[in-house]
This record gives structure tokens, sequence and C-alpha cells, in this order.
């Protein structure tokens, strides 16, 4: 909880990454609120009102996945929102013209999203695409599974997109980006 407000402010796209990581951690413990208290906020090194905050956090995400009948896969509409509006502020960006970096960047990479759109099993845009394929990676490390050298390649270049993404995002949010010129 404590991550997830640290990376809201400063780095959206991990923010999301994180959150699809909570969500499957939920998972794995069955949405059982003890399991997860036991393991995961009893040992996390913070004050009992701290814990109490988290335990209340985990508490609600599982009441949503069950509301929203995401227990054994799919997103919440929280983090559903988030892609909303990290692809919204990639079509502002685009159209705007303000940020050539970021259209370069984007423009280079659309070779791996021509080659993930293929193998993805769902019509999704191109920054929900991008998120998936890297968190797609994530698990494959967690279980330690090799990549190709292509793979590592399309890896390495939707994380540096992303990363100009998440930039430009928390610059246009602090009113540091204008894409009104």
């Amino acid at each position: 909880m404590f991550i997830a407000q640290k990376l809201k402010k400063e780095n959206i796209c991990e923010y999301l990454l994180y959150m699809w990581q909570i969500e499957d951690l939920i998972r794995a413990f069955q949405l059982n609120m003890d399991l997860i208290d036991e393991n995961i906020i009893v040992p996390y090194p913070v004050s009992e009102a701290e814990k109490k905050t988290m335990y209340e956090w985990y508490e609600s995400l599982i009441d949503m996945m069950r509301k929203e009948n995401v227990q054994e896969n799919g997103h919440l509409q929280l983090n559903k929102n988030v892609i909303i509006e990290l692809n919204d502020f990639h079509e502002l960006l685009m159209q705007s013209g303000a940020e050539p970096e970021y259209n370069s960047l984007f423009y280079s990479i659309l070779p791996h999203l021509v080659q993930l759109r293929k193998k993805a099993e769902a019509d999704i845009g191109d920054i929900e695409l991008c998120f998936n394929f890297l968190y797609g990676i994530m698990m494959l490390n967690l279980k330690k599974e090799k990549i190709s050298e292509e793979t590592a390649v399309a890896q390495k270049d939707i994380s540096k997109f992303l990363a100009l993404l998440a930039k430009d995002y928390k610059l246009y949010q602090e009113g540091e980006l204008d894409l009104d010129k």
C-alpha cells in the first residue's frame, strides 16, 4: 500500500505493474485476509497503526475483486482506469506533437507492437499491449524462465517507451508539460 502510494505519485507505469502484482498476490492467497495478514502485513516493518491501514487496504481490494468478479483473472476497474487515462494521455501526446522524442520512440516500437498484436488474444490498445507484454516478462523472470534475444530487445525498447510515457505524464500532471501549444 505504501509502495503503491509512492509509485502512483512518482511513476504511474510502475504503479500499474505493481498493482497488477498485488492483484495476483491476493489471488495467490485465495483472497484470504487471514493469510495476507499473516504473510504480508504482520511481518511488514511499520507501526501497528500503519499495519491497520494496510489491512484495510488489502481488505478493500479483496472486496472490489469480489464485486467486480476478478477473483481468478482480469483487473480491477481502478487499474483499468489507469490504462484508460494513460491511453488518453498517449493519444494527446501523439496529436500535440509537443514531444517529438515521444512520438519517435513510439514509432520505433511499432514493429514490436505489430508482432505482439498477432499473439494477443484480445483486441486491446497499444498502451495496454505494452503493459501486458512487460507484465508477462516479469512473470517469466519470477519463474526464472529464459526469454529470447528478440524478446529481450522488445522488452528494452518498450520499457524505454513506457518510462518516457511515465515521465511526460508526471510532468503533465504537475503542470510542467503544456500540450496545448
